[in-house]
C-alpha cells in the first residue's frame, strides 16, 4: 500500500494534504477518502502548481485534453469531485516567481520556462501524430 493514514494521527484532525498536481483527480479523491475513514475532520487540498489544462508534448506523459480534470471543470467542479473542503492551486505567477527570485544570477526569468500545460500555449508548433500517419494505421 503507497498510502497507509494513521488513524490516530488523523482522528479528528483539520489537515491539509499537499501535492504538486492534479490530473485527473481520481488519485487526489482516493487519498481524501482514506483521510476521512481515518477520522479526519476536514481535508483540505493544496496544489504547489497552477491547474493542468492542456497536455505536455515535451517528455510528460500526461494525457488529452479531455482527460485533465482542470481542463473541463471550474476549482469549485474539482473540489466537489475529490471530495475535499477546500481546494487551492499555485498561480503560474507564484509558481514563475519561485523558481527565479531566489537565484538573481542565474539569469532566468519566467519566460526562460515551458507553462504550455498550464496555459495551452506552447512554445513550438506541434502535430497531431493522428495527422501524419498514413490511413489505417491507427486501426486495430
Amino acid at each position: 500500500m503507497k498510502l497507509n493514514p494513521v488513524r490516530s494521527l488523523l482522528q479528528g484532525k483539520r489537515i491539509i494534504l499537499i501535492d504538486d498536481s492534479i490530473i485527473r483527480g481520481t488519485t487526489s479523491r482516493k487519498i481524501v477518502r482514506m483521510c476521512r475513514a481515518a477520522g479526519a475532520a476536514e481535508v483540505h487540498m493544496r496544489i504547489s502548481c497552477p491547474p493542468t489544462i492542456s497536455p505536455c508534448f515535451y517528455g510528460v506523459d500526461t494525457p488529452s485534453t479531455k482527460e485533465l480534470i482542470a481542463a473541463n471543470k471550474s476549482v469549485e467542479e474539482i473540489r466537489e469531485f475529490i471530495e475535499a473542503d477546500s481546494l487551492a492551486y499555485l498561480s503560474l505567477v507564484g509558481l514563475t516567481y519561485s523558481c527565479t527570485t531566489n537565484e538573481p544570477a542565474n539569469g532566468l526569468s519566467p519566460a526562460s520556462f515551458c507553462t504550455a500545460c498550464y496555459t495551452g500555449v506552447y512554445p513550438t508548433q506541434w502535430v497531431d501524430v493522428k495527422d501524419i500517419l498514413p490511413a489505417g494505421a491507427l486501426v486495430g
